[in-house]
């Protein structure tokens, strides 16, 4: 009599590891994705925020740099207009030394029961001398527009 080996299923391999690897992977892979997609989405707002700021101030600097009194003393909040007419402002403003060029490093926008104001640095250097300066400039929305209001 020959001996015929009893055929023996094959075992099944565990595929709870590997099913657990790919259940892992795709959460990370989701919440890499929610992430970025999330914090691209948190800068642009930011970023929109801030920009009205950075133009009015810009807008501001580049009337006085301009000589263009009028219009920089028209980007004046009414606080300041009421306490210094356009005369004096000009006045003023001629009397102290151009500004050679400048650049804004930090704006920040604040929204406080209501009263929304803004505040940009901007380091400027003299177009005389060339002494270097920073300066911080407080704005406040009025009539939906952002005014210098030092």
């Amino acid at each position: 009599m020959t001996y015929e080996p009893m055929m023996v299923p094959s075992r099944k391999p565990n595929r709870t590891t590997r099913t657990v690897l790919i259940v892992v992977g795709v959460v990370l892979t989701v919440c890499c994705v929610v992430g970025v997609c999330g914090g691209f989405w948190f800068y642009r707002s930011i970023k929109d925020a801030v920009k009205p700021v950075r133009v009015a101030t810009a807008a501001y600097i580049d009337d006085v740099r301009a000589g263009n009194y009028p219009a920089a003393y028209g980007r004046l909040c009414g606080e300041i207009r009421e306490t210094m007419t356009q005369a004096d402002f000009a006045r003023i403003q001629a009397a102290q030394l151009k500004i050679g060029s400048y650049e804004i490093v930090g704006v920040y926008v604040n929204n406080s029961n209501g009263r929304v104001t803004g505040t940009s640095t901007v380091e400027m250097v003299q177009e005389a001398t060339g002494a270097r300066m920073t300066q911080t400039m407080v704005l406040v929305k009025e009539d939906g527009e952002w005014r210098v209001c030092q």
